[in-house]
């Protein structure tokens, strides 16, 4: 284990980030001037690793920090981190590696071990664990160091062996025990003189004893005659309690029948109240409905009058016949047209066959006579040419030519083909404005179809919406009465609930209310009583235990509250409120009765989990019980934890307080919210049907009004499409007559392009025989197989010319044919369709209704009125007897009402006066209760001694005990209390003297253990130190000898210092160290510090300027036991001198920069010997 790197930051003049690694595990020496920061180096190393940097103030913190005064920022802190290699385990730490860093501050230290916060305990237990002893400094050597050695005295150099060796902890661990046992002595002796003290006030007390027993015997009678009348006075209060309870719960039982009655009736009553509403409200709407209807009446009476009045101008009949007439023209010219066409395709398709026979045979007849010719050519050749060579050379004159009449023929096609394009183009044009007339001309008559079908379509949903908007007025009309009900309703209930709080409390929830909606803020519940639902059997007793928090606002966090409060502060006259913010509720769970009497309050709640602890704050605490009494016994039985309330209201304090009496249940603050929350819910479910209502009806104006619009502008374009289609037939004749010019001028261009290809496939033939006979032998004559082929060519050539003929006569038939057929569709038939089917038209465009209401329509509607009028008067009839006979009865149910509620005020006296009266008795009994527990813990026979005595002796017997007692009002009364006192005190003081000896002798033991176990430390420490000194001397003294002499006291035979005798040389008498010369002082001093570390190894070893003092033939001695050390230890030091130098293994340079800043960096050795024999020479 060795040290790896170093880093320093900000400590003392290392004022940036120094990072010192790879440093050898053996030899290292550190160079630099005097005031480069050596020192602060080793210092920054000691500030880690040793004990030299603790309890440190603020000054001394200040000091260890990078002086930045030149500097335009300051140090705060600085840090010193070291990394040891771990490779043999030596630390108890998993790695290779152990990083150990402290951070100095001027308020603090903060320590780290591999990486992680570590208090100053566990970083000097780490590096104990690994030979850092903080008993043996001198594994770091500083400068001054050796010089304190040489001038040290016997007596110092004792101490230094003694903290050597430990004993530090044996003299400390003695004198606390001396301290002990001083002050175990002290004890020992004041509880002598105490115990002498008890003794006699014991012997005093003992003689009172008997006077005390006489008292005592007087006052336990006496007790026991109060306990006696007391528990005759408990008899009567249970009994009188008993009776009162039965009365009461007679009471009870017939006022919750009557209140049951009550209620019945009360609902009733209310039911009917709201019946009679809604009955009233449905007279309202049925008069508007007939106000309406006879509206209406009044209306379809005067359309009616007028389409009477249109219809008898005109014939329907005469219009009936000329329509039936054109009809059926109108069929008969379509069912023609369609006949027509068909035959035109078939014809069309006819001649396109014909002309394909014709082309095929032309082709044939044009390659049988290419043929032909060749071979006649080639048989004349003979007599032509005289040579084979002429013929050839004639040949090929022949072919030039051919090639001639090939580009010549190619030219033309292309001319041909440029017109074919041109003529196609025109054609395809003129059919596609054929089919664009064609499709428009359809189009406009499908579109007057259309825009007739679609009048009479909007013309009907018109009606529709008619009708619906008509059923919305009335619906408008009873949803506007039904939410004046509502909100009238919904007052009277705001009314009733107010009544049941203070006025502020009102406009608070009001106001908090109106902030929530207007300001749009979050986190509000709302009011208490709008947070849960409870089942009408419990709500007495719910209500009751709510009291006044009922109207609570809960919201989530206390902000919330805050920002509520800041509004409400703003709003005139905004009223009180109290908050609840859940994020502030913190209520402690509570161990509920397990028993069927006793049932747990919250648990019949439902409620939403966000809002639990408001419900845990108020409701949490109580159990419901089926009577008081066992109310009272479960709140004594739980000691102040939980409150107790029956079904009615009666509620049992865990304070010990009762509260009760009559409940009127018209009172009923939860009915009254609900009934505020029924109606809210009312109101705002009529003003979203009202709302609905009216966006539906202008939605219908929007439609009514969309479709006159749609009707208007439907019959206005069919007049113009009716306008429009007269010239677009005319087009459509000239356009058609166009379209078959240019497809007679595409089929003349396409039978010349058909003769020019029958040409040049010729030509192809003939250029094939002239190039086969070329080369050939010049013959007098044809082949036999050149005959045969000829005589095929010539018959085949006779009968392509008679088969042309026939399908050139069958094209020009069918021709013919098609253009007269296509000239009767165009300015016959369909000429006469277009005209007859706009007269059908302006025959359907004549009047027919009035305002888009037919006459069939208006009087289908007339009947309707007449008979929703006789409806409506016959359900007015029926609802104004049943509100009369309402009423009736609401008078009476009201005459009753009034008795009830002075027999309610009745009751509720009597059930004040039985509270009150009961109340009493229970205080009471408290108090005898007190009285009985005042009187103390009473022998066994006071439950039965005095029980068969009459009252009046009772009372005899008890002021003659009181008046025994007053005679002897001067006896001590805590005699017994104190002899007890003392004599226990005498005991604890007698165990206590035996404890202090037992200690005494404990303590005179230990000590002498720990002189044994000092002196034996101190003796082998000096045994090794001594023993080590006189090797090491000799190793750095050739010849040389030295001893160190443990000097004893001659009286106590106590080490009193050590002294040190060394020769220099065989032969030479031993001196004392102040005898010797200052390099041999420095000598001796340095082998007592290597004996030391000998003696107690350590890891590595720091050494600052240990040879400044040294002789040169000791220092090169001193570099040699450094390097044999070395192989075993890691050593970091700092020299001025050569010798160490050249023993390293690694060299370092210390750099003084600008601004007083330190930084050392790895050297060459020459580097660091050049540096010390420069130095060495100045």
């Amino acid at each position: 284990m060795y040290i790896k790197a170093l880093t320093i930051h900000g400590f003392k003049s290392f004022r940036d980030a120094t990072v010192v690694d790879s440093l050898s595990p053996h030899a290292n020496v550190v160079v630099g001037r005097n005031g480069s920061g050596k020192s602060n180096f080793f210092a920054a190393i000691r500030f880690v690793l040793s004990d030299a940097y603790t309890s440190l103030s603020r000054e001394e913190r200040q000091a260890l920090l990078y002086d930045a005064s030149g500097a335009t920022s300051a140090t705060l802190s600085a840090f010193v981190e070291v990394v040891f290699d771990n490779a043999d385990g030596r630390f108890p730490l998993n790695g290779d590696e152990v990083v150990v860093r402290r951070t100095v501050s001027l308020a603090k230290d903060e320590y780290m071990i591999d990486r992680k916060n570590a208090s100053k305990t566990e970083v000097v237990n780490l590096l104990e664990s690994a030979g850092f002893s903080r008993s043996n400094p001198y594994y770091i050597v500083p400068q001054g160091r050796i010089t304190h050695l040489t001038n040290a005295t016997d007596a110092e150099r004792l101490a230094l062996l003694k903290e050597v060796a430990g004993t530090r902890v044996y003299e400390q661990r003695r004198v606390d025990s001396v301290d002990i046992l001083r002050a175990t002595d002290a004890r020992y002796n004041g509880t002598a003189e105490l115990l002498s003290e008890i003794e006699a006030r014991i012997e005093e007390l003992s003689k009172e004893q008997g006077e005390l027993h006489k008292f005592h015997k007087r006052d336990r009678e006496r007790r026991c005659l109060e306990y006696t009348i007391y528990q005759r006075e408990l008899a009567d209060l249970a009994e009188v309690l008993e009776s009162l309870e039965s009365d009461r719960r007679l009471e009870l039982d017939q006022s919750n029948t009557r209140r049951v009655e009550h209620a019945r009736e009360d609902a009733a009553t209310a039911q009917q109240e709201d019946q009679l509403q809604e009955l009233r409200a449905q007279l309202e709407q049925l008069a508007l409905d007939q106000a309406q209807l006879e509206q209406e009446r009044r209306a379809l009476s005067r359309a009616q009058a007028q389409l009477d009045s249109t219809l008898e101008d005109q014939s329907e009949v005469d219009g009936e016949d000329r329509r039936a007439a054109l009809e059926a023209q109108l069929a008969s010219v379509a069912a023609d047209i369609r006949a027509k066409e068909a035959q035109l395709a078939e014809q069309n398709e006819a001649q396109t066959r014909v002309l394909r026979d014709v082309e095929q045979v032309q082709g044939r007849l044009e390659q049988a006579r290419a043929r032909i010719a060749v071979l006649y050519a080639k048989q004349g050749r003979s007599a032509q040419f005289a040579t084979q060579a002429e013929r050839d050379a004639a040949l090929e004159a022949q072919l030039r030519e051919l090639d001639a009449d090939d580009a010549a023929r190619d030219a033309e096609a292309a001319q041909l083909a440029a017109k074919r394009d041109t003529e196609d183009a025109q054609l395809a044009a003129l059919q596609a404005q054929r089919s664009a007339l064609e499709t428009s001309l359809a189009t406009r008559g499908d579109s007057l179809t259309e825009l007739s079908d679609t009048y009479h379509a909007r013309k009907t949903e018109r009606d529709a919406l008619l009708e619906e908007k008509k059923e919305l007025w009335k619906t408008e009309t009873k949803a506007t009465a039904a939410l004046a009900h509502a909100q009238d309703q919904l007052s009277a209930a705001q009314r009733a609930l107010a009544a049941t709080v203070d006025r502020t409390t009102a406009r608070g929830l009001q106001t908090v209310e109106t902030l929530v909606a207007r300001e749009q803020l979050t986190g509000v519940y709302g009011p208490l009583y709008t947070l849960f639902r409870v089942d009408d059997r419990y709500k007495a007793a719910v209500e009751a235990t709510a009291g006044g928090s009922l109207f609570n606002i809960v919201v989530d966090t206390d902000a919330t509250a805050s920002t509520l409060l800041e509004h409400m502060q703003r709003e005139p006259q905004a009223g009180r409120v109290t908050f609840m913010p859940l994020n502030r509720l913190h209520t402690n769970d509570v161990a509920y009765p397990q028993a069927s009497d006793a049932v747990v309050m919250l648990r019949k709640l439902s409620f939403i989990p966000e809002v639990l602890p408001a419900m845990k704050q108020v409701f949490g605490k109580t159990i419901i019980c089926p009577r008081l009494e066992i109310a009272a016994a479960y709140v004594r039985g739980s000691k102040g934890a939980l409150n107790a309330i029956t079904l009615d209201g009666d509620q049992v304090s865990r304070r010990g307080t009762l509260a009760g009496g009559y409940h009127d249940p018209r009172r009923s603050r939860l009915d009254a919210v609900r009934a505020v929350q029924r109606w809210q819910s009312e109101v705002q479910a009529h003003v979203a049907e009202l709302a609905e209502t009216r966006t539906r009806l202008a939605t219908l104006e929007q439609q009514t009004t969309a479709l006159y619009s749609e009707m208007y502008a439907a019959e206005q374009k069919r007049a113009q499409l009716q306008e429009q289609r007269t010239p677009e037939l005319d087009e459509l004749v000239y356009v058609r007559r166009a379209e078959a010019d240019a497809q007679a001028r595409v089929a003349r261009l396409e039978r010349v392009a058909a003769d020019a290809a029958i040409a040049a496939e010729a030509q192809a033939t003939r250029r094939a025989a002239l190039q086969a006979e070329l080369g050939t032998p010049l013959t007098d004559s044809l082949s036999a197989q050149e005959h045969a082929e000829l005589a095929e060519h010539i018959a085949e050539e006779t009968a392509a010319q008679a088969a042309l003929g026939e399908h050139t006569r069958a094209a020009v038939q069918l021709a013919e044919a098609t253009s007269a057929l296509a000239t009767e569709l165009d300015e016959g038939l369909r000429r006469t369709h277009g005209a007859l089917a706009a007269r059908l038209e302006a025959l359907d465009a004549g009047p027919r209704s009035v305002d888009g209401a037919s006459a069939e329509d208006l009087a289908t509607h007339l009947a309707r009125n007449t008979e929703r009028i006789d409806e409506t008067q016959r359900r007015f009839d029926a609802i104004a007897a049943e509100v009369h006979t309402l009423e009736t009865q609401l008078e009476a149910a009201r005459s009753k009402q009034a008795e009830q509620s002075a027999e309610v005020a009745r009751q509720q006296q009597i059930a004040e006066r039985f509270a009150a009266k009961r109340q009493r008795l229970l205080e009471q009994r408290e108090r005898v209760h007190q009285q009985i527990r005042d009187l103390g813990v009473l022998p066994e026979d006071a439950f039965r001694k005095y029980a068969t005595l009459s009252s009046d002796r009772l009372v005899q017997q008890l002021q003659s005990a009181r008046a025994a007692l007053s005679q002897m009002a001067h006896v001590n009364k805590r005699a017994v209390e104190q002899y007890n006192s003392f004599t226990k005190q005498r005991d604890t003081l007698l165990r206590r003297h035996e404890e202090l000896e037992t200690s005494n002798t404990s303590i005179h033991e230990l000590i002498a253990v720990l002189d044994a176990r000092k002196d034996a430390a101190l003796r082998d420490t000096f045994e090794h130190v001594a023993q080590h000194f006189a090797d090491v001397f000799a190793q750095l003294v050739a010849g040389g000898t030295a001893r160190l002499e443990l000097e004893r006291d001659a009286s106590s035979d106590a080490p009193v210092g050590v002294a040190i005798h060394v020769a220099f040389g065989r032969g030479q008498r031993e001196q004392l160290l102040h005898q010797l010369s200052g390099g041999q002082k420095s000598l001796v001093a340095l082998t007592l510090v290597f004996a030391i570390q000998k003696s107690d190894p350590a890891p590595f070893y720091l050494f600052d300027e240990i040879d400044a003092n040294l002789d040169t033939q000791y220092r090169t001695a001193v570099a040699r036991m450094v390097h044999e050390l070395a192989e075993d230890a890691q050593f970091i030091m700092t020299t001025f001198r050569p010798e160490l130098v050249e023993r390293a293994q690694k060299d370092y340079g210390v750099l003084f920069g600008p601004q007083k800043v330190s930084t050392i960096v790895p050297i060459a050795r020459s580097d660091a010997l050049q540096f010390v024999e420069a130095a060495d020479t100045r």
